[in-house]
């Protein structure tokens, strides 16, 4: 039984197709091969077309099809994860009514401090474990106050997996995971935040049908089935954000264990059963995949948007040939790259700092000294760092981890980086062959009851390698990381 999961990123859509029984994958690809546009029509905004999305979906298993590793009448089960926070409206007709406002996009965070200050800051605390700051819900306000031509054509609001799901299905469901990541959800009532509705002047009919994220949230069409070579009526049995779903499948569901992700944004996220929340919001609890009423599984999770996305403006400034050829350059440069420190904050508003746009820094550049391979080494440094700063405010929260696990892609593929993470962090890393697509049909066999429980799934898990971290490392990265802060302090004062 071969199970297909789809990860629906912001550079690109990837998709795995994996045996139910052994986890072994049988084909991964991407799709497209260039990373998609983020559409930016004024500073601090960031959209993207959820018909692109669909679009690329759809090349994306066509593409995998090609490869004939497999029959694609013998997938059974879909299970999709997706770029967190982002809005998709939709009129009477199932019709998209604008680009989708993204999880990155920062045009209203006024809006949610407003509402955090009106709501009441303990109210929003205890009970949405959130200030509904740059969220989903002050998206969809935002609509309201600048748009209220297409506001008063919504139907239906989902988050982009929501989306993924209706458009192979024809069914518009979401979950409470996904209603807590948009500051829907009240964890006291359990149910749809009154507080919120009422505040922003919502109509309960724009929510869709609430089911378990484990479920069946639709059957693949005919339409859909013929197209994309599937068999027809097999359901999309698990949806999740990106953050939740990563920590799925690295075996991250109980208290006091940590995933982490170094992708576009980075992330660092723990679970917890205990309703917590950061009284400055800079790191944020949402109900975690394995969430229920009787097992109110939670996920903390500190959010970096300025990460990968540094890492690919130098790829791209330098005209470097790879990120490997990057990789190797900035492994020719001692640690603290001669001085050299970079704030990598140019995507957006920081929530970890705030809601500030501190904008990406370049302090001590010395034209006669620093060359490409410093820039690399600086800016991987500077991102390593800016997980330590965020890592030492989910210890504030109590989530003090002795190990965090991480999938060996993105920025985890570059020794540098993995090297300073771990010593600036100072906290051993398991590094495992997974990633989010993976995880994603992982989640389908769960949801299709393939695996009785999520353990079983896993029994046989065990990772690639354990990077420790050295003492002699420790103090070498601390004291980059000492003089780093240094210059982010300055900007957040």
């Amino acid at each position: 039984m071969l199970l297909l999961g789809i990860d629906l990123g912001t550079s690109s859509i990837k998709v795995s197709v994996i045996d139910s029984q052994t986890l072994n994958c049988i084909c991964s690809t991407n799709y497209p091969e260039t990373e998609t546009e983020i559409i930016s029509p004024k500073t601090g905004w960031a959209e993207q077309s959820p018909d692109d999305w669909w679009h690329n979906i759809k090349q994306a298993i066509l593409k995998a099809n090609s490869f004939n590793l497999y029959d694609p009448k013998d997938i059974s089960a879909i299970g999709i994860s997706y770029q967190m926070h982002g809005l998709v409206v939709l009129d009477k007709k199932g019709e998209v009514l604008r680009n989708s406002i993204i999880w990155c996009d920062s045009r209203a965070v006024e809006i949610g401090n407003k509402a955090f200050d009106e709501i009441g800051h303990s109210t929003s605390l205890q009970r949405l474990l959130n200030s509904p700051g740059n969220f989903t819900a002050s998206k969809l306000a935002w609509i309201k106050e600048n748009e209220p031509e297409i506001f008063d054509r919504i139907d239906k609001i989902m988050l982009p997996g929501d989306f993924a799901a209706y458009k192979f299905t024809g069914s518009i469901t979401t979950s409470i995971s996904a209603l807590s990541e948009g500051i829907f959800w009240d964890f006291k009532s359990k149910e749809i935040s009154r507080d919120v509705m009422n505040y922003y002047g919502f109509r309960d009919y724009l929510i869709p049908v609430v089911q378990d994220l484990f479920s069946v949230h639709g059957n693949v069409t005919k339409e859909v089935a013929s197209e994309l070579g599937l068999k027809p009526g097999i359901p999309v049995s698990y949806k999740s954000g990106d953050q939740p779903n990563n920590a799925l499948s690295l075996n991250v569901l109980n208290p006091g264990e940590v995933a982490a992700t170094a992708g576009t944004s980075g992330v660092i996220y723990g679970v917890t059963d205990e309703l917590t929340f950061d009284t400055q919001s800079r790191v944020n609890t949402f109900a975690h995949v394995n969430y229920t009423h009787a097992n109110p599984s939670l996920g903390v999770l500190l959010c970096i948007n300025g990460t990968g996305i540094l890492n690919r403006w130098l790829k791209d400034m330098t005209r470097s040939e790879s990120y490997a050829v990057m990789n190797d350059l900035a492994s020719k440069v001692s640690i603290g790259a001669d001085e050299l420190r970079i704030l990598p904050f140019g995507n957006g508003a920081e929530r970890m700092l705030e809601n500030k746009s501190v904008g990406a820094q370049f302090y001590n550049l010395d034209f006669n000294i620093h060359q490409h391979a410093h820039l690399v080494r600086a800016g991987q440094e500077g991102i390593a760092c800016s997980f330590k700063y965020g890592f030492d405010i989910l210890q504030e929260n109590k989530i003090n981890p002795t190990i965090i696990r991480a999938g060996k892609a993105n920025m985890f593929l570059s020794p540098v980086f993995s090297e300073a993470f771990v010593n600036t962090l100072n906290i051993p890393v398991e590094l495992y062959n997974n990633d989010g697509s993976v995880g994603a049909a992982i989640g389908a066999g769960i949801g299709n009851r393939c695996y009785s429980n999520p353990g079983e799934a896993f029994s046989n898990f065990k990772p690639l390698t354990i990077i420790e971290p050295q003492k002699d490392l420790v103090d070498k990265y601390q004291s980059v990381y000492n003089d780093w802060f240094q210059y982010l302090d300055k900007q957040i004062q």
